[in-house]
């Protein structure tokens, strides 16, 4: 699962120990953009935390596992990223290209920003060829 946005918060990391060792975690708040922005947290383990230095204003697209446990007869959901990318590391800030909200239609001219146009659809009265080899 992917979700792309700015980071609006980044807590304090957080180190404990464990059966397996030492562990570091770091929360982060992600804004996914949209008519109704919705804010995901999610959380980086380890060395991941050093490696992308998460600052607030960032557009980042995280890949992560979505992990639902229970305790006490309550439910706790964690969301831990595996892989970060932040967008525009050559320009800081770099907007994310739209995405597309259930329900919503493309946009004009079918294409994402960026993306190669597609070939203009043969006219209708155009004769057929076919160009297989059998």
């Amino acid at each position: 699962m992917e979700i792309s946005g700015k980071v609006v918060q980044v807590m304090q990391e957080v180190n404990g120990q464990g059966k397996s060792g030492m562990w570091r975690k770091q929360e982060f708040v992600v804004q996914q953009p949209g008519q109704y922005p919705k804010n995901v947290c999610m959380t980086l383990w380890g060395d991941k935390i050093d490696r992308y230095a998460l600052k607030d204003g960032m557009q980042v697209r995280a890949k992560v596992d979505v992990e639902s446990r229970e305790y006490n007869g309550r439910w706790y959901t964690d969301i831990k990223v595996w892989d970060l990318t932040v967008d525009g590391a050559a320009g800081a800030g770099a907007p994310l290209p739209p995405t597309m909200e259930p329900g919503s239609a493309p946009l004009s001219g079918g294409t994402l920003p960026g993306a190669a146009p597609s070939p203009p659809a043969p006219p209708l009265n155009a004769p057929f060829e076919d160009d297989l080899p059998f």
